[in-house]
Order: C-alpha cells, then sequence, then structure tokens
C-alpha cells in the first residue's frame, strides 16, 4: 500500500493557499471547487505551479479539518478572494508515497503511523499530501500517487 518510508528533509517553498477549518464530513465537498479555485487565481496571475498541489494539516482532529489547499509557485501570489500567499514549511519529516485511489488514504496514513511508532519517531500535530499524480494525469486509481509526509523529532 505505502513504498518503505524515508526521512528526508524538505525545504521551504512559497506557495498559494486557501485556508480552510472545516467539519471532516465535508472535506470531499471543498476539496474540488477548493483546488479548481486556487489554480485559477494562479492562472490568472500569468504563474505556473512549481510542483505537486497539496494540502496541509494545521493539526489531526477526529472531528474537524483544519487545513489549506496549497501549490508550490516560483514567485509570490498576490493575494485573490480566499487565496492567499503563503508557504510549504522546511522539515525533517517521515515521507512515503502511497500508491492507489484517494479512499485509500485513511488506511495508508494507519499503515504510516504505525510505521513510525515502530520506528520509534515522534512526530508533531501538523502533516501534509502532495498529490503527485491523480485523476487528471489517470483514469486508473491504481496509477495514482500521494506523498505523505509527517514532521519528526530530531
Amino acid at each position: 500500500m505505502i513504498d518503505t518510508p524515508q526521512i528526508v528533509q524538505t525545504t521551504a517553498q512559497p506557495a498559494a493557499i486557501i485556508r480552510l477549518t472545516i467539519p471532516r464530513a465535508e472535506i470531499q465537498n471543498v476539496m474540488g471547487p477548493g483546488y479548481q479555485e486556487l489554480m485559477a487565481a494562479v492562472a490568472a496571475q500569468g504563474l505556473t505551479p512549481a510542483g505537486p498541489w497539496y494540502t496541509y494539516h494545521h493539526r489531526m482532529d477526529p472531528a474537524v479539518f483544519d487545513f489549506e489547499i496549497g501549490v508550490p509557485v516560483a514567485a509570490p501570489v498576490r493575494p485573490a478572494g480566499r487565496v492567499q500567499p503563503g508557504t510549504l514549511p522546511a522539515a525533517r519529516v517521515a515521507q512515503t508515497v502511497y500508491h492507489g485511489p484517494y479512499e485509500g488514504l485513511p488506511g495508508a496514513w494507519g499503515e504510516f503511523e504505525a510505521w513510525l511508532a515502530a520506528a520509534g519517531l515522534t512526530s508533531g500535530p501538523a502533516l501534509w499530501e502532495r498529490y503527485v499524480a491523480g485523476p487528471e494525469s489517470s483514469a486508473d486509481p491504481a496509477a495514482w500517487r500521494t506523498e505523505l509526509n509527517r514532521p519528526v523529532a530530531g
């Protein structure tokens, strides 16, 4: 389900973001429209993505998602409605890649969290997913790739 996790150091990336705090059950209703709004605002400013789009979760709560939908950009984005400039932070992270449909992400995170615990790693409250390959690149969900990142101490 997931590749063997690695410990890597990420670098900070300027980004265009939309910050949302919503009930967990609403995630499927806001992701598509939020992504489209974000990409339209970036394109309207003459910018192009400098990497895969992502969701950055500031904290994990079973009932509420406090997160941002983001896309890295090479030049700063200007505020436009809900779209704001942001940064995907530099961090030492445990990182893996999940292969499959988005519906399998909760199981992938469970497997990843079990690996973190078995490795004796302590993670903070934040995490992020980068959507490396999805429906825009293949109609076959088995070909989709989501990078999972969890900052770790040390």
